[in-house]
């Protein structure tokens, strides 16, 4: 049987721990136990098992009721090969080396379970700007972010501003804030007619995706 399928398209062979097989597919070599979103495993070989975690403990179970932060856990061990994907979206892995990052909560795929996080709620953002909550990690191991389209890296060298649902990632060390842009929503963005940015500020970066995430389309139910 011939087909160029079989070509570049073949599983990877590396021994690394997390291992992009293709932009937008992650694959974890498990040998213990990974963290991942809920439902973003897509096919596994061995003997895996999976346990929804909610938010991860009481107090970060509240924080999601109230925020609304949409990041659904499972915990996932055992010994073989688990591929993860999220919507076709592009996967990119980031390596902590006891340090520190911010990231959406809904463009989160999998992680160490070795890192620490959290939720936190950005400064000056009311429940009129959506209540604006993201997650922290912190510690050393690795974080598979998706972003809906190719990504900018925005260095942060003076006051920086980012669409709310944009906004992917970012160094925790900045500053962050909420910005009302009155009178001009329907002028600037690409949704309907959004009056509030992110605001950075300090030394860092920003993690920018080509999108706004996904649309919902209408329903009547």
């Amino acid at each position: 049987m011939r087909s160029e399928l079989f070509g570049a398209n073949l599983e990877s062979t590396t021994n690394d721990r997390f291992t992009l097989q293709n932009p937008r597919m992650l694959r974890v070599a498990l040998n213990g136990e990974v963290m991942a979103r809920q439902g973003a495993m897509i096919a596994y070989q061995g003997q895996v098992d999976f346990a929804y975690q909610g938010s991860g403990g009481m107090g970060k179970l509240l924080k999601k009721a109230f925020t609304g932060e949409g990041m659904p856990l499972m915990k996932v061990t055992g010994q073989g090969d688990v591929f993860f994907a999220q919507d076709a979206d592009e996967i990119h892995l980031v390596n902590l080396e006891n340090d520190s990052l911010t990231v959406n909560g809904s463009n989160v795929v999998a992680f160490d379970s070795s890192l620490a996080w959290d939720i936190k709620r950005v400064e000056g953002a009311s429940m009129l700007a959506g209540g604006v909550f993201n997650t922290t990690f912190t510690g050393t191991g690795t974080v598979a972010i998706a972003a809906h389209g190719s990504p900018v890296v925005l260095n942060v060298d003076a006051p920086t501003f980012a669409d709310v649902q944009a906004a992917v990632a970012w160094s925790t060390s900045l500053q962050t804030s909420m910005r009302r842009t009155a009178g001009a929503g329907a002028l600037i963005g690409r949704g309907s007619g959004e009056a509030f940015q992110l605001v950075f500020q300090g030394q860092g970066f920003v993690v920018v995706q080509a999108s706004e995430g996904k649309v919902v389309a209408p329903h009547t139910h």
